[in-house]
């Protein structure tokens, strides 16, 4: 670290150490009653009126079902208009033509791996389990640990 930094950061600590040492004041009357105000007229709100992760989970899935249609009929007005075909009917076969091999390889790579899963002992496979996941633990663990070092240095003893 350059002095520079030490500077800022021992100025830092001196300042949340005074800012911390102050007592805590009480908001204003009308403020409080306000927010508070605001608070109940949130809580009082239907669910639809509220944002979409307080939503019910039955609207939600029912939701992003429609939202999803609406994108697969607009992809097949864009791709009739485009292919200058005339009717629904002949859009789908088209893009059937188009799926179809995707969906043959994917249905391949699906029994090729159901196949593997029966294949492999299921100790393995927890084993396996087990042990991503442990490097999925240390690879955050040592995130955390190398922030720390790098990026918050230890408030121990130091003084401006």
């Amino acid at each position: 670290m350059n002095k520079h930094t030490d500077i800022d950061d021992k100025l830092e600590r001196l300042l949340q150490r005074e800012l911390s040492a102050l007592p805590l004041r009480r908001a204003p009357g009308a403020l409080e009653s306000r927010v508070l105000g605001e608070l109940a007229r949130r809580a009082a709100l239907p669910w639809w009126q509220r944002s979409f992760a307080n939503w019910p989970m039955g609207p939600r899935v029912i939701f992003v079902l429609i939202c999803v249609a609406l994108i697969g009929a607009t992809f097949l007005g864009g791709v009739s208009a485009v292919l200058g075909v005339r009717s629904l009917t002949e859009v789908g076969a088209l893009l059937l033509s188009w799926i179809q091999p995707a969906l043959v390889v994917a249905a391949s790579a699906g029994g090729l791996a159901a196949l593997l899963l029966r294949l492999i002992p299921p100790l393995w496979l927890y084993g396996g389990l087990t042990v991503g996941a442990m490097l999925y633990v240390m690879l955050f663990g040592l995130g955390a640990a190398a922030y720390r070092m790098l990026y918050r240095p230890s408030l121990a003893g130091d003084r401006l």
